[in-house]
């Protein structure tokens, strides 16, 4: 596991989720800041897309980045030619490996596809790139064929093979025996590829890094396709918290990069959203604001910093006499017991009206109130 390999594909990917157009600027600011906080390798996009998707890819080839880029591609000679024109030398190859794909996209006849790849790696070789090969909805494929397909990648010359669960279909105990037979069988490494139809996409990717893939797929927010796919700083911390081990990735920079690529999608966060949500590190109801208040570790896996962000505590409906009065003190304010609770009684009543919890002002403001009505 000390080799996993973190191969963000948000501006692959991640863009072709229904209604996401990243302009030139946009991709440029995504893939630097990817690289500042050392992810080590990038897809970049689809080359054979045409001219405004090439000037963008050359644009982040020509920046001299430390991560590793990556075209995607189609198992067609101009689409490496296209790759090569915006001046990558690192290239993935698509092919379906499925019945159903196959079916639809090579009328069935699973030997041409087979004879394309082999075509495909040979002229990105000899064009002396690196070589990846995809397996799409390997999830969904016969498993003898797909380990032919992969077998025969490897005998070409690929130097990584990519297992796709293109339509999220998977649990992480299938994930794990699927990924496990391919990894025994291969000298070359294996990347995880993984889609969040069922909500797996993070638990998926994490199954297949313990079967033996030595690389996974992310996008930031989990930015894809459909319901999108494994969250960039979901596995990342997943990996660092619960399997210890430290990628090198400047964690506390998250939740910048979700910010700039929630702005770049026009997609906002979910409050509630793993590690970059707003929520994350926020707290109302008396029992955990209480043990909070008094130890972090109660309530929080990690400390918030960790990723960017800082802790809060707020006032609504859930909330207890501790963390009222915590803080009211914040700001000078000492009220008895009976004093807070009658503050707490009307927080409770207008967290209700307002369907949200309170501001600090407003909370204020009912410390006014209330006095105000007792002096009158």
């Amino acid at each position: 596991m000390n080799q996993i390999i973190i191969n963000d594909t948000t501006l692959r990917d991640g863009e072709q989720a229904a209604g996401v157009a990243f302009t030139l600027q946009e991709k440029v600011a995504i893939a630097k800041f990817l690289d500042a906080i050392g992810i080590p390798e990038l897809e970049v996009g689809i080359p054979a897309m045409g001219d405004e998707e090439t000037r963008a890819i050359a644009a982040i080839s020509n920046l001299g980045l430390q991560a590793k880029l990556l075209g995607w591609n189609r198992a067609v000679i101009s689409d490496i030619k296209a790759s090569i024109a915006c001046g990558l030398n690192r290239v993935h190859i698509a092919i379906p490996v499925s019945g159903i794909q196959i079916a639809t996209k090579f009328h069935g006849q699973w030997r041409v596809s087979l004879q394309k790849l082999k075509d495909s790696i040979h002229f990105a070789l000899d064009q002396g790139l690196w070589v990846a090969v995809g397996g799409e909805d390997s999830s969904r494929a016969d498993e003898n064929f797909l380990l032919d397909v992969a077998l025969y990648a490897q005998e070409w010359g690929a130097s990584r093979f990519r297992f796709c669960d293109t339509v999220g279909v998977l649990d992480p105990f299938t994930t794990y025996t699927k990924v496990q037979r391919l990894v025994s069988a291969l000298t070359i490494p294996l990347e995880i590829h993984t889609h969040n139809d069922f909500g797996l996409a993070t638990a998926n990717a994490l199954a297949g890094i313990k079967a033996g893939a030595s690389s996974v797929n992310t996008t930031v927010n989990g930015l894809g396709e459909r319901a999108g796919n494994a969250a960039l700083e979901e596995v990342v911390m997943a990996i660092k918290r619960i399997y210890s081990l430290d990628l090198g990735i400047d964690t506390p920079s998250l939740l910048e990069l979700s910010q700039l690529v929630a702005a770049a999608s026009g997609a906002s966060v979910p409050p509630w959203k793993a590690i970059v949500g707003e929520n994350t590190f926020a707290h109302e109801s008396g029992i955990h604001a209480h043990g909070v208040l008094q130890n972090p570790i109660t309530y929080e896996p990690f400390a918030p910093e960790e990723v960017g962000w800082e802790r809060r505590l707020v006032v609504g409906k859930h909330s207890g006499r501790h963390l009222v009065a915590n803080l009211l003190e914040q700001h000078g304010i000492f009220l008895n017991p009976q004093e807070t609770q009658s503050v707490l009684d009307a927080v409770r009543h207008q967290s209700v009206q307002k369907k949200r919890s309170l501001t600090t002002e407003e909370l204020l403001n009912l410390v006014r109130e209330q006095r105000y009505s007792h002096a009158t």
